[in-house]
């Protein structure tokens, strides 16, 4: 959240340009790379051991962030600001490496604890949720701190020093807590190594119908083209402030998504994968010509009405969001062989950014040659590859464990 959302929010309000804060959605790419690195968290120490460390990591750097903001009004020409923002997209990138081990290192240890296939489908919506509680932190607690100064340089750096210190007392809370579910492997040779990481990744590519996953992963959350350039619509275009964006993204988004995902995990649970999974999807991707009509009727963030209108359309959207993000992850989680955890769902979940991450980074050059509905027409054109290849894919007993790679 630090790295997607609120450095998003910051750079929108200090005045950067659109076309960069596009560009902000290539952050996003340590997340398609992930998978990269992350059989070695199968291999060398513990999921608990790993995690613990990047967390402490992601606060010390947002620490560094805090220290940037507290510098701003020093940058009040337009080449300072530009320094500015090149140092700190910078801190951002290495921290975005760093949050994308400890996604890899999360997903590893919630398999490890639950590895029963329903029981993780049925705590999906819980992860969802508990996903959506850092979003209602990150995009309501943190933003209104900050906009509860008129010095922007005060604000923000408040609001990226409780950041900082939030993530390093989790990290602390973690270390104390958590249950340990591995023995500490000791460090393998180097030969052993590469033989796991070729494993990792050999082992993937040998489950059914392997062509027709990958295609269905990589474009199934292409609907995320609409949220690389959610913030700077909602505040330039609707004339949403921050502490209305507050509200929207932390209490009416961060709410209904919940909403969505513990009702599609209900669904899952109720009706199996197989049946839920073309509904489920179908909703999600309905819900973007919400946005056209938004962009084409513009209403005014200014006035209480529209705002009533701006919000209802928030959170329709973040329902729909939240049902098809819980349906994608039971599919995810399916796709896991035991001995490689960490490192096959990391491959799934970067498969799945790749959209917003790659596309998204051209989001702001694609609303300035086309404007904002035919932006949001281009973001449900996208979806529609995966929606066709729901219907080719394989799909495992309901009731069985993960079965070996390459098994029908």
């Amino acid at each position: 959240m630090i790295v997607r959302k609120l450095s998003t929010v910051f750079f929108t309000d200090i005045g950067v340009d659109l076309r960069t804060i596009g560009y902000l959605n290539f952050l996003g790419n340590a997340w398609n790379l992930k998978f990269l690195w992350a059989p070695l968290l199968d291999i060398v120490g513990t999921k608990r051991r790993w995690l613990i460390a990047m967390q402490t990591l992601v606060g010390l750097l947002t620490l560094i962030v805090m220290f940037g903001a507290m510098r701003l009004s020093a940058y009040q020409t337009s080449f300072g600001l530009e320094r500015l923002v090149v140092s700190l997209a910078l801190v951002f990138l290495v921290m975005a490496f760093v949050s994308a081990t400890n996604d890899v290192a999360i997903d590893a240890y919630f398999m490890e604890g639950i590895k029963d296939p329903r029981e993780q489908a049925g705590y999906s919506g819980h992860r969802v949720m508990a996903y959506r509680v850092a979003i209602v932190y990150a995009n309501f607690f943190l933003v209104a701190l900050a906009a509860l100064f008129s010095d922007k340089a005060v604000g923000w750096t408040i609001s990226f020093g409780a950041a900082a210190l939030t993530m390093l007392a989790l990290a602390s809370g973690h270390a104390l807590l958590l249950p340990r579910y591995e023995i500490a492997k000791t460090r393998p040779p180097v030969a052993e190594i590469l033989r796991g990481f070729i494993r990792a990744f050999t082992t993937y590519l040998k489950q059914p119908r392997v062509g027709v996953v990958l295609v269905f992963i990589v474009t199934y959350k292409a609907d995320e083209l609409l949220f690389s350039m959610n913030t700077p619509f909602l505040m330039r275009e609707l004339n949403v402030t921050k502490s209305q964006l507050a509200w929207l993204a932390g209490i009416v988004g961060a709410a209904t998504t919940v909403f969505g995902a513990m009702l599609a995990a209900w669904w899952i649970k109720r009706h199996g994968f197989r049946k839920s999974i073309w509904p489920l999807t179908l909703l999600m991707n309905l819900s973007i010509w919400a946005y056209v009509w938004l962009a084409y009727v513009k209403p005014d963030g200014r006035v209480a009405s529209d705002l009533l209108i701006i919000a209802a359309v928030y959170g329709y959207e973040h329902v729909a969001a939240g049902l098809g993000n819980t349906a994608l992850i039971v599919f995810l989680l399916r796709t896991c062989r035991p001995e490689f955890k960490a490192a096959h769902f990391a491959i799934g979940t970067a498969l799945m950014s790749i959209p917003a991450n790659v596309l998204g980074g051209f989001g702001g050059r694609i609303v300035e040659s086309v404007g904002w509905v035919s932006f949001f027409s281009i973001a449900f054109a996208a979806t529609l590859p995966a929606m066709l290849m729901i219907f080719w894919l394989p799909y495992k007993d309901e009731s069985a464990s993960p079965p070996a790679a390459g098994a029908q």
